[in-house]
């Protein structure tokens, strides 16, 4: 049999991981891997920015519950891609990072591009490590992946030394990786301790769950909606960085303080909870703490004081919200008012949103945008909504809703919304792909259309436009006054439909809200990467409580 090159060993070994799908950019390091993909049937989506293609393996992984991969190349490719390393970790959204390296025989020589690539992506990653032999580069990728959907699921990266993926090895002497290779054992509760767990909610007056991004899925929200029916306790899930003030949830910071017991699992008692601290959760509050990662579990503890923490156990999220449902499958579960205070309170929206209107002539208020995207979500077989940061981001996640929903998630980044959609397109491609963003995160990866069209991934992006970085204007203006508010300007009006007509897509203008229904219609039936570019009202997100609607919060 003929030598493989490293490049051919890890394509194979990727095969077997049934991972057919890159997100890319070609570079010089990384020209063999591109070689050897045809070969072994991969797929390669080749963006326009190396941040995009990470974005579009975090996606991929949100959507599928499989690692997403990006390949980029190394030295400044791998530096582009590293920002967006740190969304997919808050989001615990399991991918793998491959970059080209410099060649291991001309490290510390200058060699081109030569960096501490493992090093600079380490602080964003799960793991970070660097490829020193062509033999066992399939025992590598089979590594990453283990532990990119381990425990808590996250990203991480792997080096390709120039070298390692040209060496030539004989068959006899690689390491091919088996199928169960690149999945690691998933660790439960023991019976006593969900045992434990399921006797101290039968008895708390108050009980709440609330478990971490990493259930912020189609497939997680199955898990908390069958948790809640065999536990009676109110059950969510919190990926947003505004915490318990996520528009999307509603008043439910209205009620946080009535809980009794708070059963957290995945989830950091972090600054999204406002660290379980008076007045967002009752002094009195216990608490019950269940991690993947004893060190977190720890952390929470000292962060909660051990008095409040009445149980702790080590386990995985979804094998422990699976093993407490069997251990509730024969008991007589009923639920309390407060799992209808709590309930009703993440339902609530103000009474005046339903007819809210813009007052600025040619402009929309977002919740006009809201009522018009959502019939086009409602009306799809297969809907996804993409939301990014921002304050007309914080708006679209309160009034619109899907079956699939993907934001910026903890992070509290901005810029991934275009990437993400066509990651969407590309796993589900029948799915009606929305991306709603406000006109600054749309200068990110604008570019990235030209992907669309040329991949045939049509979705539709609907763009808040209000001409300013509307989330650090607020900040502004509450903290300086109107008067010392600066840097914070865009181009007013900017045609942005006409960049994405420019790149072979489809663009509408919407300046009234009459017209919004037919623009988002057209863009829909054009079967194109879309941009619907409508003006907007500048105002803060919202903050809703069930007296009154409050206003403030950054990106």
């Amino acid at each position: 049999m003929p030598t493989l090159r490293g490049a051919d060993i890890l394509a194979r070994a990727l095969a077997v991981a049934s991972a057919r799908q890159l997100f890319s950019l070609s570079g010089n390091q990384i020209m063999p891997l591109y070689d050897a993909a045809i070969d072994a049937g991969i797929n390669i989506t080749h963006v326009r920015h190396e941040g995009a293609a990470v974005h579009m393996a975090d996606a991929w992984g949100r959507l599928t519950g499989e690692p997403g991969v990006a390949l980029l190349t190394g030295g400044p490719g791998h530096a582009n891609g590293i920002g967006a390393l740190y969304t997919a970790l808050a989001a615990e959204s399991p991918l793998v990072m491959l970059s080209g390296h410099a060649p291991l025989n001309q490290l510390g020589r200058g060699a081109f591009q030569e960096m501490a690539q493992a090093d600079m992506a380490a602080p964003v990653t799960k793991a970070s490590f660097t490829a020193r032999s062509a033999a066992t580069l399939g025992d590598d990728i089979a590594r990453a992946m283990r532990i990119a959907r381990s425990g808590r699921p996250g990203p991480v990266h792997l080096s390709l030394p120039f070298d390692v993926l040209e060496q030539t090895v004989e068959p006899a002497d690689v390491c091919v990786p088996k199928p169960d290779d690149f999945y690691a054992p998933s660790q439960g509760l023991t019976l006593h301790a969900a045992q434990a767990v399921l006797d101290a909610l039968a008895h708390a007056k108050r009980p709440l769950i609330i478990c971490g991004p990493q259930l912020a899925s189609m497939r997680g929200q199955v898990l908390l909606d069958q948790l809640s029916q065999a536990t009676g306790a109110a059950v969510l899930c919190m990926e947003s960085p505004r915490g318990i003030a996520d528009p999307c949830l509603g008043a439910f910071g209205d009620v946080l303080p009535e809980a009794d017991l708070i059963v957290l699992i995945g989830k950091q008692p972090d600054y999204t909870l406002r660290f379980a601290q008076p007045p967002a959760v009752n002094a009195q509050c216990r608490f019950i703490v269940i991690d993947t990662d004893i060190a977190v579990l720890r952390r929470s503890i000292a962060t909660l004081k051990p008095e409040r923490v009445t149980l702790n156990a080590v386990a995985d999220a979804p094998a422990a919200m699976r093993d407490l449902m069997a251990g509730g499958e024969n008991k007589s579960i009923k639920t309390n008012g407060y799992f209808a205070s709590v309930t009703d309170a993440i339902a609530y929206r103000p009474t005046a949103w339903k007819t809210q209107a813009a007052i600025s002539p040619g402009t929309l208020h977002a919740l006009e945008i809201g009522r018009a995207v959502q019939k086009i979500l409602h009306d799809a077989d297969d809907p996804i909504l993409v939301i990014d940061g921002g304050e007309f981001g914080q708006w679209a996640q309160a009034c619109m809703s899907a079956s699939t929903r993907i934001i910026n998630g903890p992070a509290g980044s901005i810029g991934s919304a275009i990437p993400f959609a066509m990651a969407a397109r590309v796993a589900r491609p029948n799915a009606t792909v929305v991306a709603v963003l406000g006109d600054g995160t749309f200068g990110f990866h604008m570019a990235e259309f030209d992907t669309a069209v040329r991949h045939a991934l049509p979705f539709v992006a609907v763009v808040g436009n209000d001409s300013c970085w509307n989330a650090e204007y607020q900040i502004q203006l509450r903290t300086y006054g109107k008067a010392r508010a600066v840097g914070c300007e865009l181009l007013p009006g900017a045609a942005y439909e006409k960049v994405v007509t420019a790149l072979g897509g489809h663009g509408e203008r919407v300046t009234s809200a009459a017209d919004l229904p037919w623009a988002l219609e057209r863009a829909v039936k054009s079967k194109l990467p879309a941009c619907v570019n409508v003006m907007i009202e500048r105002m803060p997100a919202p903050t809703v409580s069930r007296t009154d609607v409050k206003t403030g919060g950054a990106h």
